[in-house]
């Protein structure tokens, strides 16, 4: 650790987007861990940070000796407190039921669940030292579900359920759990789902990405005693 001195921020899928809108706002107040699927993107975005560090990660392949688990061994000795954990990396695979293949259901909750769950259990007892915070960036799929949606929204369930659970269970210990769901952003995940839908992009009619930022500072700025559990960020003219 080059800077200990600093609390602690490790991000995932802190290379584009939302991810590495958070890490560089991290970046004023924390050592800022970038986890990310390449070394070329991991050290793009660490070079321009002023304190920090990365970790290289497929997280799909979050098997027994995938590499998920060989980052985390090398990580995890390197850290022995975490201040606060942002899950941000994530995949958006679409379809009807009748269509989506199998391994669209698979690579969802390996990468959107497992490999959360993953990374969590590890940084626990460095979690645990700090008193610190898990940020889960989820999504509005999360808390419902339409039409074509449903490999990604049932990743997203799973992740609030598993959020709720692990902020149940790690009270006692000092570690507080937020889950955020953002309605659409205005990043390359959105693009993306505008060319599935092949309709107009509108970016005036999404949340920036400093909205979701200030959501996630909202919930690290929180006291020492208040825990954020769920926040929901929409835009303006959303409705239900």
């Amino acid at each position: 650790m080059s800077t200990p001195e600093r609390p602690v921020a490790v991000v995932t899928g802190a290379t584009r987007g939302i991810g590495r809108a958070v890490a560089e706002d991290l970046a004023g107040t924390h050592h800022v861990v970038v986890g990310g699927r390449t070394t070329e993107s991991v050290k793009a975005v660490v070079t321009e940070l002023p304190s920090a560090e990365g970790f290289v990660a497929e997280l799909a392949d979050c098997g027994p000796g995938g590499s998920l688990e060989r980052a985390l061994a090398d990580l995890v000795p390197r850290l022995p407190r975490v201040d606060v954990l942002v899950h941000s990396a994530g995949v958006l695979r679409r379809g009807s039921v009748a269509d989506v293949p199998m391994a669209d259901w698979e690579l969802s909750m390996r990468v959107n669940l497992v490999a959360v769950a993953g990374i969590t259990r590890a940084l626990l007892p460095a979690l645990r030292t700090a008193h610190g915070l898990v940020v889960a960036l989820n999504s509005g799929a999360g808390l419902s579900a339409t039409a074509t949606m449903g490999p990604y929204s049932a990743s997203k369930f799973a992740l609030r359920a598993f959020t709720d659970a692990l902020r149940d269970e790690e009270r006692a210990n000092g570690v507080r759990v937020t889950s955020i769901h953002p309605g659409r952003v205005d990043t390359d995940m959105q693009h993306e789902m505008i060319d599935y839908e092949r309709t107009l992009y509108r970016a005036e009619e999404y949340l920036r990405v400093e909205s979701v930022i200030s959501a996630v500072r909202l919930a690290l700025n929180a006291g020492p005693e208040a825990s954020i559990d769920t926040l929901t960020v929409r835009p303006r003219g959303f409705r239900a």
